[in-house]
């Protein structure tokens, strides 16, 4: 493998990094990256799970998949809620692919997607709700754990590999937007997972610890910290942890990639969810403390000798998070850039995201 196909010129959607823009990836304003149980893991704890039977996706079902939730527990002991896709009149044992993001995402949102397209070729897939969100367990509510949520993906493979209809040595796994990190990172300490993929990633321990480009001078992250831990104390007064302002709420003069946010997560005809964090929430003002000194990547080599495949558009503002990734991966690796594409436009433009590459890549190694 080792290929970067597609060379192409340099990004020109590059983000501003003026420190009012670094104090919202710090969580203080937007941070821009998201019932039946078919697993033998007990789920007698947290009942007050309330779990939706209705078709509730921002996709239109597909008549070729089955599709149910299932409930499996982490080694946490947090329930996750994840929808099963599985291809009509499977016989024997099949693939299957965990998918995850984006960061503040929703299983409803674009990992829902993913996974119903990538059944229909012939995977069970299993898309999640990341621990603390969405129909998943864990509280408090909206915050993110580097290590919590890498986690949540190896659980996803419990699940998985406990199905009747799966072949437990042919688990691979994509991770879309922040969930892209953590599925690289899961993959190298799981050995499991046979092989994977990250769409339009971010390293959100990189982002949160450095800023964008890495641009956050010491001062600017000391200052960060230190507005950090005030907070825990006004959260340790009040006894829970406080929520910053609502996502994507434009004001007027962002950038243009949180323009793009907005524009999909607002939009109720493209990836608007009442549960999504970016949709109708925000995460904790504390959220980013466990990210800002635990880079998930430093083992991502250790993924070798199993496969990579990092896609990512041509445009997005994050694209460097992916071409860092890449050169610091062992062999077998591949990038595949798509031209023109910007960083939303992987998360839900069938026409732009490759799944007849990714779909080739999984045939090929699970």
């Amino acid at each position: 493998m080792g290929e970067h196909l597609e060379q192409v010129t340099q990004n020109d959607d590059t983000p501003d990094t003026s420190r009012r823009n670094l104090l919202k990836i710090a969580g203080v304003g937007i941070v821009t990256a998201s019932v039946s149980s078919m697993a033998a893991m007990p789920v007698a704890a947290e009942t007050e799970l309330q779990l939706g039977s209705e078709w509730d996706k921002t996709f239109a079902k597909s008549d070729k998949v089955d599709h149910k939730k299932v409930t499996f527990k982490n080694r946490y002991g947090i329930i996750l809620v994840a929808d099963l896709y599985q291809p009509k009149n499977i016989s024997g044992k099949c693939a299957a692919i965990v998918v995850g993001g984006p960061f503040g995402a929703i299983k409803e949102q674009s990992s829902g997607l993913y996974a119903q397209i990538m059944a229909e070729r012939g995977f069970v897939t299993l898309a999640f709700d990341p621990s603390f969100t969405g129909e998943s367990g864990g509280k408090p509510r909206h915050v993110a754990s580097p290590d919590i949520n890498t986690e949540d993906f190896s659980a996803a493979v419990d699940c998985l590999g406990l199905l009747p209809a799966v072949d437990r040595e042919r688990i691979g796994i994509i991770g879309i937007c922040g969930w892209g990190g953590m599925a690289l990172n899961a993959t190298a300490v799981d050995k499991r997972v046979k092989a994977v993929v990250a769409s339009t990633m971010y390293d959100m321990t990189r982002v949160m610890s450095k800023g964008y480009n890495d641009g956050m001078t010491k001062e600017q992250r000391t200052k960060t910290l230190e507005q950090l831990s005030l907070q825990r104390w006004r959260d340790a007064e009040k006894g829970e942890p406080e929520l910053g302002p609502i996502f994507n709420e434009l004001k007027g003069g962002e950038p243009q990639f949180v323009v793009d946010y907005a524009n999909y997560y607002k939009s109720r005809d493209r990836g608007f969810h009442p549960r999504a964090i970016n949709s109708n929430s925000s995460w904790t003002i504390t959220n980013p403390l466990s990210f800002m000194n635990m880079p998930l990547l430093s083992y991502i080599d250790e993924i070798s000798p199993r496969p990579m495949l990092l896609v990512h558009g041509e445009k997005a503002h994050s694209r460097y998070f992916a071409e860092t990734a890449f050169a610091a991966a062992a062999e077998p690796k591949e990038l595949m850039i798509i031209k023109g594409a910007t960083h939303i436009d992987l998360y839900d433009r069938v026409d732009v995201i490759p799944f007849d590459k990714m779909t080739q890549f999984f045939r090929q190694y699970l």
